[in-house]
């Protein structure tokens, strides 16, 4: 048999170590790559937003632990008075005709203190609008929340569309800049014309970097209300927003006071004063304990026991409760003018917002749904067109600035509707929504 070639045997163990090799190296290259290609936030629509608020926002558990306080304190509104025991022991002497004698001598008292009637019933009813009150606010700060939340992730999406069409016009003008210095024309009128373009390119610099600081301080504040690190990032889905006209206003200040929650706020102190007051009349009358007592004393061969029913009852001479019913009866007058302001106020800022609201529902009305798409295809053909010289330096400009501020009048617009939307909607305690999202299947 021929002896092996020593390549032979090395050359199996060579190949598969190469082969280990090579597998860590594609693994350790495929990790990085993945690494590197975590992308720092993701798309989220209006109302995903929205519900996540609604769940992680950490102040709802502020009102939710208000709520069982309330609950805990009818609890407590509802029980009577502790028992009440008192006891003595002492040491007892007689004497008489030249003789004494000694013993102990102790008592025992137990006594239940009794509420005037009615009084209990006060306290638990006061309680129950603690309750109510606290339930309001739980309420009306989730449709405010979810107000808050609706616009401030439009705002963000419109300060993201502001910062892409800012930042295509600032590139535009920046490209043209750069073919203009290159050709380096004689005479005044192209020097004009340049000088023209670089200041119409700076400003659109400010106004994306004004659209980027709007897009961080939006992104910032709807972080905390939706209860993660202000640094998260996220981007909003492509939105449409679609509104329905409102009702009469008539109908709108009735449903306000119906529904809104200040009022019914207002309304329960209202209610819950004059308990109040109610609770100080009756606290007039004290309070009456009633219970068992016994009392034993033993000196030598003589035993007396008492067994009977004590009573205890403070005369009001000096403190009738006086003071307490005079301050209740003015807290009930506050609370009085206080419910009449706040339904005035109320009443008024539903007159605002529905104007405000009808007023930017017509505004839009004026749009062409395709009006941004039509001058930003003007942009484009101006941009062509002023580099083969067929259109003036002026036209070419002014239709940059109003493509800008097509898309910014638009996005403010509805984002100014979106919020008077949320106001009527928070005002009348309506469920039904005057807005509602449309997503795009694809995000842009």
């Amino acid at each position: 048999m021929k002896p092996t070639s020593p390549i032979k045997c090395y050359r199996p163990f060579a190949v598969a170590t190469l082969a280990l090799v090579l597998t860590a190296t594609v693994a350790w290259a495929q990790e990085s790559t993945s690494a590197t290609n975590i992308q720092p936030g993701t798309s989220h629509t209006l109302d995903e937003l929205m519900a996540e608020a609604l769940e992680k926002n950490p102040e709802l558990r502020f009102y939710e632990a208000e709520i069982a306080a309330a609950k805990a304190g009818r609890k407590t509104a509802g029980l009577f008075a502790n028992p009440e025991l008192n006891g003595g022991i002492g040491r007892k002497r007689v004497t008489g005709g030249g003789l004494s004698a000694e013993g102990v001598a102790w008592s025992v008292s137990v006594v239940q203190p009794f509420e005037w009637p009615g009084r209990i019933g006060l306290r638990k009813a006061i309680a129950n609008h603690d309750i109510e009150l606290a339930q309001l606010g739980y309420e009306r700060f989730k449709i405010a929340l979810a107000g808050r939340v609706r616009s401030l992730a439009y705002g963000l999406f419109a300060a993201q569309e502001k910062s892409i069409a800012a930042t295509d016009v600032a590139e535009r003008f920046r490209a043209l800049r750069e073919v203009l210095v290159q050709r380096d024309p004689a005479g005044l009128t192209p020097l004009l014309e340049t000088r023209v373009i670089e200041a119409t390119e700076l400003n659109a610099h400010r106004k994306a970097s004004d659209a980027l600081l709007a897009t961080q301080a939006a992104l910032m504040e709807l972080n905390r209300l939706r209860g993660v690190a202000p640094e998260t990032h996220l981007a909003v889905s492509q939105t449409q927003l679609a509104f329905r006209p409102t009702e009469d206003t008539s109908a709108l200040l009735a449903m306000a006071r119906t529904n809104n929650f200040e009022l019914k706020v207002r309304a329960g102190e209202l209610a819950q004063q004059g308990f109040r007051a109610a609770l100080a009349r009756n606290e007039r009358i004290p309070t009456i304990s009633v219970g068992p007592t016994i009392s034993e004393e033993s000196v030598t061969n003589d035993h007396e026991r008492i067994i009977g029913v004590g009573l205890s009852l403070p005369p009001p001479l000096w403190n009738r409760n006086k003071g307490v019913i005079e301050a209740s009866a003015a807290r009930q007058i506050q609370a009085e003018v206080s419910f009449d302001v706040t339904e005035r106020d109320i009443l008024r800022r539903v007159i605002e917002a529905a104007l405000t609201y009808e007023t930017k529902l017509r505004e839009m009305a004026k749009w062409r749904p395709d009006s941004v798409e039509h001058f930003r295809e003007a942009a484009e053909i101006a941009d062509r067109h002023y580099r083969l010289g067929a259109v003036p330096v002026s036209t070419y400009v002014e239709l940059q600035k109003q493509y800008l501020e097509a898309v910014e009048g638009l996005l403010d617009t509805k984002n100014e509707a979106l919020e008077a939307a949320a106001q009527l909607e928070l005002l009348t305690g309506v469920r039904l929504p005057f807005s509602i999202t449309r997503q795009n299947k694809e995000p842009k």
